[in-house]
């Protein structure tokens, strides 16, 4: 089982210098708004992905006036116990070392220790753009697949360079066929490899999204899950040569994976556009739960799970409902945060759980 044991945060976002201690099962972080609750679990997202949950700029997490910020945390992992260390300064850029020795590429921690953070802005995953959810289910599949990760940026780094051949030849009038193919052929390689991933992974993750809705939902709906793309097995290749006229107008590459979507639905109708605002936080609650099961189901491990300021968003059912998961053991280390520590200790008197409160 995946434990976070103890944190140090030096000079991240409103902490000056702080450690936490935390219980193997449940810990509830309470305190009023302001005082860093949501930072912490941020904190704890950046160790093990990375990166903030809320920007990828990451010298704008650095305390004001600071010239660098520090985390450490140890986790244990199948009964060893693993030291992460992460700075971050201003002039130097980020560094990430696994007991004391530093990564080659930040990508190898990607899926070591993983973790899902449900979040208040988790709607926006129904009703903002496609980009969102595709990062979404990217950020799933590279915590189970290392290969994925690594094709997805290799994608993501030639597109980059296609789309600025295709606006120097647009600028430049002219056009170099054999330096496009450079591009072409390993992008064209990639498209279908990913797309092939996410489509079995979808496989195995859209069954699990809907035995947690109905959960939630009491069966009062049937959701589905639609993968949109523009991407096929046959003959892809053809297809995506004959777009390059539209390409060099639009100098961008207008097929492919980046342009991937997935329909959220419920009884066939589009959850953004029908649903109400229940049936839009059910959905994205199952999203985040569906989340953490299909990493356990596919790794083995249960991820710690991360539920920032659950209480004031979600009726009394649906919290009940969750609180009686994590009571079951379905969930590895639950970390939440509440404003109000009287209503946290009198939803969590029942449990079963042992419940470390800390105040800040």
């Amino acid at each position: 089982m995946l434990l976070l044991q103890k944190l140090t945060l030096l000079n991240f976002k409103n902490y000056e210098e702080a450690t936490f201690t935390f219980s193997s099962q449940l810990n509830c972080i309470v305190g009023e708004n302001g005082v860093g609750k949501t930072n912490l679990l941020d904190a704890i997202h950046f160790l093990c992905l990375t990166k903030s949950a809320f920007s990828h700029i990451d010298t704008q997490h650095i305390r004001h006036e600071n010239p660098f910020f520090m985390l450490q945390a140890w986790f244990e992992k199948e009964h060893k116990t693993y030291q992460i260390d992460c700075s971050v300064q201003k002039e130097k850029g980020k560094t990430l070392k696994i007991n004391k020795k530093e990564y080659d590429k930040l990508a190898e921690h990607i899926g070591q220790f993983p973790c899902i953070l449900m979040m208040p802005y988790d709607t926006d995953l129904i009703r903002e753009g496609s980009e969102l959810r595709r990062k979404f289910f990217d950020n799933v599949i590279s915590q189970i697949d290392k290969i994925y990760l690594q094709d997805l940026m290799k994608y993501n780094h030639l597109l980059k360079q296609r789309n600025a051949l295709l606006t120097q030849f647009a600028e430049g009038n002219y056009i170099d066929k054999d330096l496009l193919q450079s591009y072409d052929v390993p992008l064209m390689l990639l498209n279908v490899e990913l797309y092939q991933k996410r489509k079995d992974f979808l496989n195995d993750f859209v069954p699990l999204l809907q035995q947690y809705y109905h959960f939630l939902s009491e069966g009062k709906e049937v959701i589905s899950l639609e993968y949109e793309t523009n991407v096929t097995l046959t003959d892809f290749s053809t297809t995506f040569q004959s777009c390059f006229a539209k390409d060099l107008a639009a100098q961008r590459t207008t097929l492919g994976i980046h342009k991937d979507d997935y329909a959220f639905k419920f009884n066939d109708l589009a959850v953004a556009k029908f649903g109400s605002q229940g049936q839009q936080k059910t959905y994205v609650i199952a999203l985040r739960l569906a989340q953490a099961a299909v990493i356990e189901q596919l790794t083995g491990q249960k991820p710690l799970l991360l539920l920032d300021d659950i209480f004031d968003k979600l009726d009394e059912n649906r919290i009940r409902k969750l609180l009686a998961k994590i009571d079951d053991g379905e969930f590895g280390q639950v970390f939440i945060t509440d404003a109000r520590p009287e209503r946290t200790q009198s939803l969590l008197q029942s449990l079963r759980r042992e419940v470390k409160m800390i105040s800040l």
